[in-house]
């Protein structure tokens, strides 16, 4: 489903802030992997979701996407082939919009717009029913506007949102870093029985090792722009937190900075 081949990035070249973060990155994703990803900081994670998603274009090397080659390709035609679900939940959604609104946004993405009448009731049906499934009663708040809705609730109607029209592949970008524990927990629940419904092809960056241990098939652990640990199946799920930590000082030959993956 997914292809990074040879890709290379270098940010600010030739001047004093120079920073190469890939040299040669290869990656591949089977269709309805769902992979988390960890790491420290500036290991390249949420730079590999950038790229994919086309805000930042490679140096060289591409990247296709089920067969297409989108290394070229503006950030605006990839919207019609991926989801994607941002750290902050203020990001995925228009606050000055209704929720049905929001998601007739996302329900379009990829169609040509046109003058037709807006919101018609089969779209309101839809809407109310896939609302149902994240059981946090929005299905009767159609027509509130989403910027009363609380941080939570916009991160699992963004998450819907992004998965409405069954991406060819979903990036979620540490999506559950700025929520309480709890509220967390339910959306990594949403998330997961969201991608297992639709046999969705995902990427999850997440700060918790406990959670990239718990979620999805496959797990890579990314170091200076470097896939530095790839295990999925059986063997991931016999994973503890120490497997990892140990696992990145044998590899890097250094211990593990990220302050606050070490305290989840």
């Amino acid at each position: 489903m997914l292809e990074i081949n040879e890709l290379y990035k270098t940010f600010n070249a030739y001047t004093i802030n120079e920073k190469n973060v890939f040299k040669g990155l290869n990656l591949e994703l089977e269709k309805s992997d769902f992979v988390t990803v960890i790491g420290g900081n500036g290991a390249g994670k949420s730079t590999m979701l950038n790229m994919i998603a086309g805000v930042y274009y490679s140096d060289s090397g591409n990247i296709k996407l089920d067969g297409i080659d989108i290394t070229r390709m503006p950030e605006y035609k990839r919207a019609a082939y991926l989801g994607r679900v941002f750290q902050d939940p203020m990001m995925g959604t228009a606050a000055h919009m209704e929720i049905e609104e929001n998601l007739a946004l996302a329900y379009r993405r990829g169609k040509k717009r046109g003058l037709g009448w807006g919101i018609s009731k089969a779209e309101k049906e839809l809407f109310a029913e896939q609302l149902k499934k994240l059981d946090l009663g929005l299905e009767s708040r159609l027509t509130s506007k989403v910027g009363l809705l609380s941080g939570g609730q916009r991160q699992a109607l963004t998450l819907l949102m992004s998965t409405l029209k069954n991406p060819k592949l979903l990036l979620l970008d540490e999506h559950t870093a700025a929520l309480d524990p709890k509220t967390a927990q339910k959306v990594l629940e949403l998330t997961d029985n969201i991608i297992k419904e639709n046999a969705l092809t995902a990427f999850m960056i997440t700060h918790n090792m406990k959670h990239a241990i718990q979620y999805g098939n496959r797990l890579i652990m990314m170091h200076e722009g470097r896939i530095i640990f790839d295990i999925s199946g059986e063997e991931k799920k016999k994973l503890q937190v120490k497997d990892l930590l140990e696992k990145f000082e044998s590899v890097s030959g250094s211990e593990f900075s990220n302050d606050r993956m070490l305290l989840s």
